[in-house]
């Protein structure tokens, strides 16, 4: 199977996550029909010790090829896909020898290099993209492609000598939440990639710290035509909670390593009450603790004008900044930076302004910094791949392992 063809079958797979499910995995029943279509092709691959267990996470061995002692290697994607956007019924366009114009995706919408000047870098090469009704599923599809056609080219080529390489596939990376069930004991590498970033050459090894603030306002509601001095607008009060966090550390102010206070959805508002999610990161971890402790102390403002219990906050932590935990061990971004200089790639190297299952495992005991996969403008309509991208990626995978092999 080519990596177009089998990026193709994953992506028309519905594996969306759900956010507001948070209390199993995986959140979705959908993604198991990716992760039993993957335990399959895996045992047809010829890889060994397949195994798809009860968190849907699905794991297999390339047994090594030689007697030398190499150390074992992980590469991880994810199944999920984002729950912002429309996942379902995916039909991705094929976009041959790209002149470097205005693809239409469909409807009203407009893959524009005017509105995604990168597009230009792609002239001539062939771009998979969404036909405009749902996102495209890159993230992280293109990662499990990858990982599958690096295993079928290493069993095909026994004559590359290699160590043992683990692999996993995980859900619910999108929501944070599906690395907790992930066993690190037992997968056995000592060390990992996940192939979950952007562009040619990108690699990361630092990432945002990162929770959700969940908060809830309690008003008081009667008639408006009674209301004086009784009523207390949940809603109202809410917008002051939010008007008490610092304006310019929102998204839409900020870049590279500066954090932000991100209003992601208000799930109910009335005058009754009036639920909303914040997502707070900061790569720095004195930031990072500054930004929850302003929540809390926005709340604490309102409850003493209000009465007490008006505005909870509850905080829940999902991953932290990995590069602390990577710099002990920083031959393995310094090895996959010679994979890619051996392949004429040149590294990237940025901050993430966000988050991966990197970095969870990092902490978990699984030092896994994060290589590109070739997608762009991930999480929406606009989402598109690179397939000359994506093989270069699969050429970097092999490459890792050759190194390895080679030391």
């Amino acid at each position: 199977m080519t990596l177009k063809d089998r990026f193709l079958r994953y992506v028309r797979i519905n594996t969306r996550s759900n956010d507001e499910i948070t209390d199993r995995t995986p959140s979705t029943e959908v993604q198991w029909d990716l992760a039993r279509a993957l335990e399959k092709e895996l045992k047809e691959l010829g890889m060994q010790d397949v195994k798809l267990n009860e968190k849907c996470i699905v794991t297999a061995t390339l047994l090594a090829n030689t007697d030398k002692k190499i150390p074992v290697i992980g590469f991880l994607a994810h199944v999920d896909t984002s729950s912002d956007f429309n996942g379902e019924n995916v039909n991705p366009q094929i976009i041959e020898n790209y002149d470097g114009e205005d693809i239409p995706l469909g409807g009203t919408r407009t893959l524009s290099p005017k509105e995604f000047p990168d597009l230009k870098k792609y002239i001539g090469q062939t771009l998979i993209t969404t036909d405009g009704t749902s996102l495209l599923g890159a993230d992280d599809k293109a990662g499990v492609a990858e990982i599958m056609s690096a295993m079928e080219y290493l069993l095909a080529h026994p004559e590359i000598k290699h160590g043992t390489v683990r692999v996993a596939f995980t859900p619910d990376e999108e929501i944070g939440l599906g690395i907790h069930a992930f066993d690190v004991e037992q997968f056995g590498a000592d060390f990992a990639y996940t192939l979950d970033g952007g562009a040619l050459g990108e690699m990361e090894y630092e990432n945002f710290n990162a929770c959700r603030a969940y908060i809830t306002v309690t008003g008081k509601s009667v008639h408006p035509g009674d209301a004086k001095d009784i009523m207390l607008n949940s809603q109202r009060v809410f917008f002051e909670f939010d008007a008490l966090l610092p304006e310019d550390q929102r998204p839409e102010h900020t870049e590279k390593r500066e954090g932000f206070f991100h209003l992601w959805k208000m799930p109910a508002a009335s005058v009754e009450e009036t639920k909303g999610v914040y997502l707070l990161r900061d790569h720095d971890a004195t930031k990072f603790d500054i930004k929850k402790q302003r929540i809390h102390d926005a709340a604490d403002f309102l409850n003493k004008k209000y009465g007490a219990g008006t505005v909870q906050v509850e905080i829940l932590d999902q991953y932290r900044n990995m590069r602390e935990v990577l710099e002990p061990v920083i031959h393995i971004v310094d090895t996959a930076k010679q994979a890619m200089r051996d392949l004429g790639i040149t590294p990237i190297e940025q901050p993430i302004r966000g988050g991966t299952d990197g970095a969870q495992l990092s902490y978990k005991g699984l030092p896994t910094p994060n290589l590109f996969a070739g997608g762009h403008n991930f999480h929406g309509p606009y989402e598109y791949t690179v397939l000359e991208s994506m093989q270069r990626a699969v050429d970097v995978v092999v490459r890792i392992i050759e190194l390895y092999a080679q030391k």
